[in-house]
């Protein structure tokens, strides 16, 4: 197994962060119901690796499209999903954020594009980065992109990604991991050691 060393600091619990990109979603456009059948195992996947991340210490910080509506704040969207049973609605009540959590919204594909989330993880001290949720093809790639280019160190795990096709998916993965040099271990293969640093463990595949 890798252990990937976490300098320690008095200032911060950790040096990492989860990021949940656009899972907060209605699921009302076009071909959702393609995206829909791999977003709900991969929220389930999501939901599993924020509880052990929690336990790390390491915060979580929703990143998610505002769908044009400037007036809206994140717990807006979130119950406008919930109360009007969208179609995303299991998934949002699978992730639905504590009042612990972050949130960023964005305009436009990448969560670094015209938003704070630089400036949050510089807050938090953060260097790396754990990217989960949806497209893995489109707002996941493009994030991860424009993480790389700020010297983020980058987590992928290709259960906690999806887009409308598998091997849409697994191509924005194959990118991720070629070019952006990120690690696209599954979730189920990451442990965190739950000190104050929040190392992450690769564990060798048996």
């Amino acid at each position: 197994m890798e252990v990937l060393p976490i300098e320690k600091t008095s200032k911060s619990k950790n040096k990492t962060a989860l990021i949940i990109i656009d899972m907060i979603n209605s699921m009302d456009f076009e071909d959702s119901d393609q995206l829909y059948e791999h977003a709900l195992p991969c929220a389930e996947q999501i939901a599993d690796l924020k509880r052990r991340t929690k336990d790390a210490g390491i915060p979580t910080i929703y990143v998610n499209d505002n769908y044009g509506k400037w007036q809206s704040d994140f717990k807006e969207i979130v119950g406008f999903i919930i109360d009007e049973d969208k179609k995303g609605r299991p998934i949002t009540e699978l992730l639905k954020p504590a009042d612990e959590d972050y949130f960023v919204l964005k305009p436009k594909f990448s969560g670094f594009f015209a938003t704070p989330l630089h400036l949050l993880l510089e807050h938090l001290m953060v260097e790396t980065v754990i990217l989960t949720g949806v497209a893995g093809n489109m707002c996941v790639h493009f994030t991860a992109n424009d993480a790389y280019m700020r010297d983020y160190k980058i987590y992928v795990p290709e259960d906690c990604t999806a887009s409308n096709t598998t091997s849409a998916n697994e191509e924005a993965m194959h990118l991720i991991r070629d070019v952006l040099k990120g690690s696209i271990t599954p979730s189920s293969r990451l442990t965190f050691k739950g000190d104050t640093t929040g190392d992450i463990v690769e564990e060798d595949e048996s």
